[in-house]
């Protein structure tokens, strides 16, 4: 009987660590995506293009991603800002969305 009681803690635990994991990788393909996009920037692609970098090499909805691109000083700097969703059933509703930033800085080659 008390395990029947349980249940509901368990389950609502069960589906916190899932939406930990989302948010986990979210912040690890941002991160990718930044060092992708700066390669591009780094050998003198348009912005543009370095967006797609951006997107092509994560699985990140480019409605959500920001990518910013600044040339100076003989150094490439790609700033992106992804907003994820936090969409998973009960927990995602009590957490707002989550914004990451990844950074990523080379030598403009």
């Amino acid at each position: 009987m008390e395990f029947a009681l349980l249940m509901p803690f368990f389950a609502l635990l069960l589906l916190a660590v899932a939406q930990v994991g989302l948010l986990v990788r979210a912040r690890v393909l941002v991160t990718h995506a930044a060092r992708e996009a700066v390669r591009s920037a780094a050998v003198g692609v348009g912005d543009g293009e370095v967006r797609s970098a951006a997107i092509a090499a994560a699985d990140l909805d480019p409605t959500r991603l920001t990518v910013t691109v600044q040339r100076s000083g003989g150094r490439a700097t790609v700033r992106l800002l992804y907003n994820e969703p936090t969409n998973v059933p009960l927990v995602g509703s009590l957490m707002s969305d989550v914004v990451f930033e990844g950074r990523a800085t080379m030598r403009l080659e």
